[in-house]
């Protein structure tokens, strides 16, 4: 419907190709696009949750999708293989098609040697185990470790705090509004998904010394008030 009589222009610097026509796929930019994915996608997700043989979270059989990303919960291999089949079968019946390169395989669990041999394979594709990946900006791993998570946090923030390091660092600026650039820029990168942490005090020295490490950037050397001195911030 969305595609009938396109067609689309290829421009590279100051050469521009000839017109083609578009014969599948939605037209990039349309409203449309979007919203015919989500009632495609909806419609193979409501198929696989019929299956009663998932994970019980929260007293129900859980399915979790955000966007075209979808994450199938199994409390076995057997289990998880079957809820993926039928996902990959109701997709393609719409349409759809699963990327096997992009979709990974983790078998969470106390036991350091658990599924070290599993693999899940449907039809001709082999879904690559991995003992960590990333899922809507947080790193998953096997053990769900915590301190991978906040390395991986503390990674961005660093990388957030150099790319305003020269505005923290203005004189042209007062230091109120340097501590709502480290707020509403800096802070939410290294706090994302923090709600779920479980810190240890390890853990909490690390992301004050981070913190500690942007407020003397704002703030400079403090004054002793018994030598007169100046001192950084501890």
């Amino acid at each position: 419907m969305s595609l009938t009589e396109t067609y689309s222009r290829v421009r590279v610097g100051k050469n521009v190709s000839d017109n083609f026509l578009i014969r599948n796929g939605l037209k990039q930019g349309d409203a449309l696009s979007p919203m015919l994915f989500n009632f495609t996608l909806e419609c193979a997700i409501r198929r696989v949750q019929v299956n009663q043989d998932g994970l019980k979270l929260n007293g129900t059989h859980q399915l979790l999708a955000y966007a075209d990303g979808v994450n199938i919960l199994g409390g076995s291999i057997h289990t998880l293989k079957e809820n993926a089949e039928a996902l990959v079968a109701a997709t393609r019946e719409t349409g759809l098609e699963v990327s096997a390169d992009k979709t990974k395989c983790m078998v969470m669990s106390r036991d350091q040697n658990a599924g070290r041999i599993h693999s899940v394979r449907i039809d001709n594709s082999t879904f690559e185990r991995v003992e960590e990946f990333k899922y809507l900006g947080t790193t998953l791993t096997n053990q769900n470790s915590i301190p991978e998570e906040i390395k991986s946090r503390l990674r961005s923030g660093n990388a957030c705090y150099h790319s305003a390091q020269n505005l923290l660092s203005s004189r042209l600026l007062s230091k109120n509004l340097k501590i709502k650039i480290h707020r509403t820029i800096i802070l939410p990168v290294v706090l994302y998904g923090c709600e779920n942490w479980s810190l240890t005090l390890r853990e909490e020295r690390k992301l004050r010394v981070f913190e500690n490490m942007v407020l003397r950037r704002i703030f400079g050397p403090r004054r002793d008030e018994v030598t007169g001195g100046l001192e950084e911030i501890a």
